[in-house]
């Protein structure tokens, strides 16, 4: 949460939850960090929805990473790269959406 803070982002209303079946059919659009996820919801969703389910960095091809890592056991830097990642992810999506 620091380094979101340092930011700009305040986190600490955020709370996260499980995925829902019913979450496939309620967004245009399920978002995830990393290949493991990716992996998972594509397994659970039903197969009329799995163009919903994208890695944040599909939107971001210029960064050369696929995945965004979790820095969870890392240092400051490690979320600081997180938070750079997930910018560019974002700034491409809205590019997109634009």
């Amino acid at each position: 949460m620091i380094a979101g803070l340092k930011r700009g982002y305040d986190l600490s209303s955020l709370r996260a939850r499980k995925v829902d079946i019913n979450d496939f059919a309620d967004f245009d659009l399920l978002l995830v960090m990393d290949n493991d996820n990716y992996s998972f919801l594509v397994r659970l969703c039903p197969s009329q929805y799995r163009d919903r389910v994208k890695l944040l960095l599909e939107f971001s091809p210029s960064s050369g990473i696929r995945e965004i890592p979790d820095p969870y056991y890392g240092e400051a830097a490690d979320f600081e790269l997180v938070i750079d990642l997930a910018e560019q992810g974002i700034e491409g999506l809205l590019g997109v959406l634009r």
